[in-house]
């Protein structure tokens, strides 16, 4: 079964940085390349909202609160996608999750814990 699996979060002081990783796991490579896919993350008593994406020509959008510090960049060859957080806020604090754009595909996976504090 096609499952994300996400890694590299942890619990950083404001202005640090972190990168995470996720693999789509058992997705096809041919089906992996032409799908868009987006980063999203959820805090304790939100909603989940997307914050970076990016389509299979590289094509990338953030929203508002994120742009200028996180990027958002994908490897084909390894099934993989990454998000570079950097200048990390107590407000980033949340678990972040990968998944395609497409809603037709239910392959959300545990998501990784990233923790901001001093």
């Amino acid at each position: 079964q096609v499952q994300m699996m996400e890694s590299g979060g942890g619990l950083v002081q404001p202005g640090e940085s972190l990168r995470l990783s996720c693999v789509a796991f058992r997705m096809l490579f041919s089906i992996f390349r032409l799908t868009a896919m987006g980063w999203y993350r959820q805090a304790p008593g939100n909603k989940r909202e997307l914050v970076a994406s990016i389509t299979i020509d590289d094509t990338t959008n953030y929203t508002d609160s994120v742009k200028g510090r996180f990027t958002v960049s994908r490897d084909n060859a390894e099934n993989t996608v990454y998000l570079q957080m950097n200048d990390l806020k107590p407000e980033d604090t949340a678990v972040y999750y990968c998944h395609p754009l497409d809603s037709l595909f239910d392959y959300w996976g545990q998501g990784t814990q990233v923790t901001v504090s001093s």
